[in-house]
């Protein structure tokens, strides 16, 4: 029951954003525009990794947790420490809606996924990132994308 209750409000949560599944080389692109490779001694390698384990680089993924938050969007940045979503006791140290974290423009995910690096432990915020990424020869996931 509890399990219905949890995919019945991911439903309603993700009918509002039309979904964008970005391709692992346009991904590459956007994040190297962006100023992420090497950002805070993390290569883009990193990013693009994190990002697919993360959200499979969709832009409006959306994980309901045991505590309640909800994680948004390509990065999975969370309600209760990172956005607004509506509650009063989130700290929303981006300041920014969560809904602004799940749309095509990756603008505010990006601003915000930089501030969890460098407030936090770096990119180990991702579980994602921790179990796939971390560690291991990251050149493959830039690989063939045109970009330095």
């Amino acid at each position: 029951m509890k399990a219905a209750g949890i995919l019945t409000l991911i439903g309603c949560l993700v009918t509002g954003a039309e979904s964008k599944i970005y391709t692992r080389c346009k991904l590459a692109k956007i994040f190297s525009r962006a100023g992420l490779d090497n950002y805070w001694g993390f290569s883009l390698g990193n990013w693009i990794c994190m990002a697919y384990y993360e959200s499979g680089y969709n832009t409006t993924a959306q994980t309901v947790l045991d505590d309640g938050s909800i994680d948004y969007g390509i990065f999975q940045i969370n309600s209760f420490a990172w956005c607004r979503h509506g509650k009063l006791k989130e700290n929303n140290h981006c300041h920014v809606a969560c809904s602004a974290l799940i749309t095509d423009d990756l603008t505010d995910a990006i601003i915000c996924a930089k501030k969890i690096v460098k407030e936090t432990q770096g990119m180990n915020y991702w579980q994602g990132w921790k179990k796939h990424c971390e560690g291991r020869d990251l050149s493959e996931w830039k690989k063939g994308c045109e970009v330095s």
